[in-house]
């Protein structure tokens, strides 16, 4: 008999499938996992070693972190003045040549 054949439904006129045999009796209910062995006398769980305490950082210089900072961004907004006069100037070259 082929793996589909118990599923298939029985022919017209067949006769009704026997009753299906009772199964084995209810299993016993849940007691629980069973119980593990103690571990032996004087066990510990294996120990880490402690990491060394934190270095100290260097001190900051903060007033040269300002300047860097300053000089940082007079670089960008120069960058950023100096494209926008490039788009500007080839948007008009552009303009120019399509009105006249």
């Amino acid at each position: 008999m082929s793996d589909d054949a118990f599923w298939q439904r029985p022919a017209e006129g067949a006769a009704a499938p026997p009753p299906a045999a009772p199964s084995s009796p209810a299993p016993a209910p849940y007691t629980g996992a069973p119980r593990s062995a103690p571990p032996p006398r004087g066990w510990r769980p294996p120990t880490v070693e402690r990491p060394a305490a934190p270095r100290k950082l260097p001190a900051q210089d903060v007033a040269r972190i300002e300047r860097e900072e300053q000089a940082a961004t007079i670089l960008t907004k120069g960058m950023g003045i100096f494209a926008g006069a490039v788009i500007v100037v080839l948007l008009l070259i552009f303009c120019g040549r399509i009105l006249f």
